[in-house]
């Protein structure tokens, strides 16, 4: 391929240090109306490559998510991310960030500037980017050299997805490479004393004592290096005018880490630092696949069927699309032809309908569109029947904390935690957004063993947490799919005794019960210690948090002993102080919450461990008299005014009594709640109508129906007719808890909410959704997600039954799912909360046709 580069020249104030970066096409784009330009989103763009500038930022929360800085897209792939001045060569998660001072867009110059700031070290920066010719050029001013505590170590980088690149070549100053599938150095070391500052003074290495770190060296250095040489799709060449390019493996010391292309800023420098021309290849008249939405698991046969057909912004909708049927001699046959129907634009894409509801006969199906066709799904009564079973059956006993749990000829992790907890220092703020105030609210001294906190509870994530929150939730959805579906399911052995749990192994006992046991366990231990609810329970370093692998292994399982050496163990204990940390500052939200999961659990638990649910409803109305000795809710830390906690534990605690005062506590609260914030309170709203008179369901009736109002009005803002947020998170829990509430209000208010949504948000959740049509539950549905941020993340794998966030909304208009890298949070994080109420959800939409219409 013949290369045309063309190159602007730079106008640049002699007073400021400069940095620079030149994008310029390959052949395939020229100048004029294929050139990079702002639109009307605030990013540069042209058919086939966009440069986000800072529209994503940096936070304070979990720093470097790898979705901020500088990004770029190419042929519908983000594929670079973290562009900006660093001061590590492959900077971690919790390393030093640019905060953004000031982000000014010029659309009569064609410019984006914004200024950073290093706080700790009275640093700033003034990027600059603006077109030139067919690329785009990047400046980076400092009106200050670098302090010399940064010499040596700021440069400018730019981070490549490493999945974009497996099994890809480089060629640098043309020698080749190929990039690596798996990490193998080189590393160096480095005294402990020049290593710059973490979050908080955390460290994410654990030098065992030996007062030192590594960092990666450079896989490769030279003036100009391609990427991906072979493969047009993501082809990019980047030179350096005049310095030396640097590529870094940033795998080397963190599983999450990318490939990182750095120039180092030289020290005392005070003109032009450093010049990059980036040349991407783009393929000529490039459209983005469709994307052809629809349910990895298939469809009922009388339900309306709508495929959601993805387009590329610049493409037109085909007239018509096609449904096959496949014969038993493996022949498609078109049995359904119809037309497909335009809905618009939504973020930066246009979406289409293909309504196929006329198909209803049992059997296997694809989607024709075009030249494209869907991989097959089924239409029959049955497939809903075991969607769910994968997450009760393999997902939550691999989560169970404090568990020795075992799968086949497979072991998933040992009895983790054994040593659990020590009280947490007093005026703390954890990495993992725990605090602690300048009490510990407790009996207990910071770093005194708590006892009976090694007992139940899951994983709460990818990590390891015991969060007190997201159990309440967890506790609460399954009694819920206990109390409406009676679930007998019984696949997993659970031995609380010996701490052991057999996958695939029956044992006479409902798995739903026992993992309502495992989480109630957990609760309850919390309030033999301290008579309340607790935020939750985390490791204590850093180097602990990111840990990956078998979970028993984060501690020694051993309770730590101040009377011995770090190094020392009397076989009971140990002198190593790396004991989970119990956060224990009241919050009436969470000790609210706790009790309305624990009145729950002990009406589930009723004749299946008699003792714990007693103690669980002694424990739950214990602590809702403690509660309400305190001062007034809207005096206390935790108050949210549009509907607390205490109106769930009044519901859930009236259920399991009886007693007319939680009842009255419950209306008392409710009705001003409901007229302050419907949205927030509905679920709970509808789950009393059950057990309230009739007047409580005509007085609840206008809020329905206002929501309802309200509910289309919203679901009407997308395509897929779900609520889609574009938080850090991506939205499936929010599109799950939509769904379950709609379940709830139909079975109540059958005249005014219908069954439908329950199936669009289960249609959404197994492959109905932007980006891919991948089913977002692990192992459910023909094409599910493979890859997930799981506890087994770094050997790019899933657990069965897991499901992930789902789809990330990048900035301003970019939704992002990837299936290739699992570190991504916000977007392939499995999380217990989530996953519960998804068995909730797939047994309401399995609901026999009497109960829901």
């Amino acid at each position: 391929m013949t290369q045309k580069t063309k190159v602007a020249k730079a106008i640049v104030p002699a007073a400021f240090c400069a940095v620079f970066l030149i994008l310029s096409p390959f052949e395939g784009a020229a100048g004029g109306e294929d050139s990079l330009a702002l639109n009307d989103r605030e990013y540069f763009e042209t058919a086939g490559f966009n440069v986000l500038v800072f529209e994503n930022q940096y936070n304070g929360m979990f720093f470097d998510e790898k979705t901020a800085g500088i990004l770029l897209i190419h042929h519908g792939v983000r594929t670079a991310t973290g562009g900006a001045v660093r001061l590590k060569p492959t900077p971690e998660q919790w390393d030093q960030i640019p905060e953004v001072v000031e982000r000014k867009v010029d659309r009569e110059n064609q410019t984006i500037e914004v200024r950073l700031r290093y706080k700790d070290f009275d640093f700033e920066s003034r990027i600059v980017v603006r077109p030139q010719g067919g690329g785009v050029l990047f400046s980076v001013f400092l009106d200050q050299p670098l302090p010399s505590r940064l010499e040596g170590r700021t440069g400018l980088n730019l981070e490549f997805l490493p999945s974009a690149y497996f099994e890809k070549t480089y060629v640098m100053d043309g020698k080749t490479g190929i990039f690596p599938i798996y990490p193998s150095g080189p590393v160096e070391v480095k005294p402990l004393g020049t290593q710059l500052r973490q979050f908080a003074d955390h460290a994410t290495f654990d030098d065992c004592g030996r007062a030192e770190y590594v960092e990666p060296k450079p896989i490769a250095q030279g003036k100009s290096i391609i990427l991906a040489p072979e493969a047009p799709e993501r082809r990019i060449r980047i030179q350096s005018l005049d310095g030396v390019l640097a590529l870094f493996d940033g795998r080397n010391v963190a599983q999450n880490g990318w490939f990182v292309l750095r120039q180092l800023i030289p020290a005392g420098t005070t003109g032009k630092a450093a010049e990059w021309l980036l040349s991407p290849t783009l393929i000529s008249d490039w459209i983005r696949k469709p994307v052809i939405g629809h349910s990895q698991v298939g469809y009922l046969p009388d339900l309306k069927k709508t495929a959601v057909i993805e387009l590329d912004g610049r493409d037109t909708p085909e007239a018509s699309a096609s449904v096959l049927r496949l014969d038993d001699a493996g022949e498609w046959i078109e049995v359904f032809s119809g037309p497909v129907k335009e809905w618009g634009p939504f973020l930066r894409y246009r979406y289409a309908f293909f309504d196929f509801t006329a198909v209803r006969d049992n059997g296997l199906y694809a989607i024709q569109y075009g030249a494209q066709r869907t991989d097959p799904f089924p239409i029959g009564s049955h497939v809903y029947d075991d969607i769910w079973q994968p997450t009760l059956d393999v997902w939550f006993p691999v989560q169970m904390d404090h568990m020795f749990v075992n799968e086949a000829y497979r072991v998933w992790h040992g009895a983790a935690h054994l040593d659990d907890a020590l009280q947490a220092p007093v005026n703390h703020q954890h990495f993992d957004g725990y605090r602690s105030g300048d009490s510990t609210e407790t009996k207990y001294k910071p770093g005194e063993r708590i006892p009976g906190l090694n007992v139940g509870g899951w994983f709460d994530a990818g990590d390891y947490d015991i969060r007190t929150g997201s159990h309440c939730s967890t506790v609460r959805h399954f009694a819920d799919a206990w109390e409406h579906f009676g679930i007998r399911r019984d696949e997993t052995l659970v031995d609380q005794a010996q701490r052991y749990v057999d996958i695939h192994h029956p044992d006479g006992k409902p798995d739903i019960l026992q993992q309502i046991e495992q989480g109630a366990l957990a609760l309850v231990a919390q309030h033999r210690a301290f008579g309340r609810a607790i935020a939750g329970i985390i490791v204590p370093e850093l180097h602990q948090y990111h840990h990956l692998g078998d979970g028993s292994t984060m501690t020694d399982n051993l309770p730590y002993n101040p009377a011995l050496r770090e190094d020392e163990s009397d076989r009971f204990s140990s002198g190593k102080p790396d004991d989970r940390w119990a956060f224990t500052n009241r919050s009436p939200w969470t000790n609210y919450a706790s009790i309305a999961a624990l009145a729950a659990a002990g009406r589930a638990l009723r004749g299946f461990n008699d003792s714990l649910a007693s103690e669980c409803l002694a424990a739950a109305e214990n602590a809702w008299a403690d509660e309400h000795r305190q001062a007034e809710p809207e005096k206390r830390t935790g108050f949210r005014p549009f509907g607390t906690g205490e109106i769930d534990a009044a519901l859930q605690l009236f259920i399991s009594t009886k007693d007319k005062s939680y009842m009255d506590r419950f209306e008392k609260l409710l009705w001003p709640a409901m007229e302050r914030g419907f949205q927030w309170n509905m679920r709970s709203a509808v789950q009393a109508v059950p057990f309230m008179g009739k007047g409580f369901r005509k007085k609840l009736l206008p809020f329905v129906e206002k929501y309802k109002i309200a509910d289309e009005e919203a679901t009407r803002q997308n395509p897929y007719g779900v609520p889609i947020t574009a938080r850090g998170w991506a939205g499936n829990g929010n599109v799950i808890s939509w769904a379950v509430t709609q379940y709830l209000l139909h079975q109540a208010f059958p005249e005014v909410i219908g069954p439908e949504a329950v199936y669009r948000g289960l249609e959404y959740i197994h492959g109905c959704h932007p980006y891919s049509n991948i089913s977002f539950v692990s192992g459910v549905g023909l094409r599910s997600k493979k890859v997930a941020y799981g506890n087994n993340r770094a050997d790019f794998s899933f657990i069965a039954g897991g499901v992930v966030p789902g789809v990330l909304v990048i900035k301003p208009d970019f939704p992002e799912n990837k299936e290739d890298w699992p570190f991504l949070w916000g977007e392939n994080e499995y999380v217990i909360d989530i996953c519960a109420e998804y068995i909730l959800l797939a047994n309401a939409a399995n609901d026999p046709a009497d109960r829901i219409k």
